[in-house]
């Protein structure tokens, strides 16, 4: 299991905001385990603090603000991107500023300072957003669309929609947060020309600059448009580079860098989750609005999904222990895959199997990556629904029980060695002539791993003696 993370010693960084304009001197210090990201205000009376949590999401016009009783942090995404992709779940940042520093409009400077004074592991372990079903949302007034696809990796896929031949459509995506630092973190905040003087009118980008931001030319406007443009947001000069597609000579590190930055801002908005996220995410003209929308209804959804978790007390004595399987049971080393019983109703039945790495068959499936195969998932919950059908008759020993029928097989997760797996089952019909038809499923941490239906007969093929 993954380990909470934060970092070695405090790093300082200066600059200004990007909408504000404004002198920023912030610190990000390390913090103790499940204390999460958090915002402190240093410039306002009593320090208020503001929890990165989407909870707190206050605006999302051109960047994301958190706000806690009427205390702002504006402009989160390109740390929180750094920080979630670092693996980093624990730090106080302190400003003394209401906007943190653009810096160059990326995340490159937050994700080199980091590595440069490096990474704690912690004592606790990490907690994920995992979800057991897909979920989609989408915005009717621009069309724009974001999904999640239930998965045990984080992956993102970004696809950029622009109605002008500057932009057009842009594709980027990122199947390792390994490969954010090469492929990611230096690609910068940009804007359309078209847009700027709309938002330099509405008081923001007072900080930007062509340092810090990537203006892409799609309109045209000729030298006395860039003379008043410049005017306006305080500029000694504004030109066209020799491409017609950037203000001044800002050359593009990649063709798709556009699509790669608001896989970044992506990134960071979901971080707002305050938890790391395993799963596929599918966004189609992502922006702040969109993606932190689906960050609360992400949040719900777990929230909904924990509250619907079967909760199992392991810690109790067995209602029969592996001994006692034994008794009931035909199967032996290595075949037999349940190691306790806690509970027995008229109707259902709760099982665990202890998965450790000394099982035979994660030999070969597979050497260096060891999963526990489905068919033996199905295996130990059938011997589960068996102990089940034989404690409904006497002398259970003299009984077997034989597969007739299995459906609706579904696996939700990986079973690795350390994982230990509660099988709940339940009678779909009562039992007849033998015949035992029961449902269930298969919880590791009180995630589902797997769920199926089930259909055996009791059959007795020996006598006592």
């Amino acid at each position: 299991m993954s380990k909470q993370k934060t970092i070695s010693s405090p790093i300082k960084f200066n600059g200004f905001g990007l909408h504000t304009g404004k002198s920023v001197n912030m610190t990000i210090e390390p913090a103790e385990v499940n204390h999460g990201i958090q915002f402190l205000r240093e410039d306002l009376d009593n320090a208020p603090i503001i929890p990165a949590k989407v909870d707190y999401v206050s605006e999302t016009q051109r960047s994301t603000t958190i706000e806690k009783n009427g205390n702002k942090v504006v402009t989160v995404e390109h740390l929180l991107s750094a920080c979630y992709a670092l693996g980093i779940d624990n730090l106080l940042v302190k400003l003394n500023s209401e906007e943190l520093p653009i810096l160059d409009g990326s995340a490159k400077e937050y994700v080199s300072s980091i590595n440069k004074i490096g990474i704690v592991e912690q004592e606790e372990t990490k907690s994920y957003v995992s979800l057991n079903s897909s979920i989609a949302h989408k915005d009717e007034k621009n069309g724009a669309e974001i999904l999640y696809i239930p998965s045990e990796d984080f992956k993102l896929s970004v696809v950029l929609d622009y109605d002008n031949e500057v932009l057009g459509t842009q594709y980027a995506e990122l199947r390792d947060l390994k490969d954010y630092g090469k492929e990611i973190a230096d690609c910068k905040t940009f804007v359309l020309l078209s847009e700027l003087e709309q938002l330099a009118k509405a008081g923001l980008i007072k900080g930007g600059d062509i340092d810090n931001a990537i203006v892409m030319v799609d309109k045209k406007i000729d030298t006395a448009g860039l003379k008043n443009l410049a005017k306006l947001l305080d500029k000694q000069e504004l030109e066209i580079d020799i491409k017609g597609n950037t203000l001044n000579n800002c050359e593009l590190k990649y063709l798709n860098e556009p699509a790669r930055h608001k896989l970044l801002d992506l990134i960071g908005d979901l971080a707002l989750l305050g938890k790391p996220l395993k799963g596929h995410i599918i966004a189609k003209k992502p922006g702040h609005k969109l993606n932190t929308s689906f960050a609360i209804i992400l949040n719900k959804a777990m929230k909904e999904q924990e509250k619907s978790k079967p909760m199992y007390d392991l810690t109790k004595e067995p209602l029969y222990d592996i001994n006692d399987i034994e008794n009931m049971l035909p199967h032996r080393y290595p075949f037999l895959l349940i190691d306790k019983i806690m509970e027995i109703t008229d109707d259902g039945i709760i099982g665990v199997k202890n998965v450790t790495k000394n099982e035979p068959y994660f030999v070969g499936h597979f050497p260096g990556n060891p999963v526990m195969p489905g068919v033996l998932q199905i295996e130990a919950m059938a011997q589960t629904g068996g102990v089940f059908s034989l404690s409904k008759v006497e002398d259970p020993h003299l009984y077997s029980t034989y597969f007739m029928k299995i459906d609706n097989v579904k696996f939700k997760r990986k079973v690795i060695p350390g994982d230990t797996i509660v099988f709940d089952l339940k009678l779909i019909s009562p039992i007849r002539r033998g015949l035992v038809h029961m449902g269930g499923k298969g919880y590791v941490n009180g995630q589902v791993c797997i769920e199926a239906d089930m259909l055996a007969q009791v059959v007795k093929d020996r006598e006592e003696k």
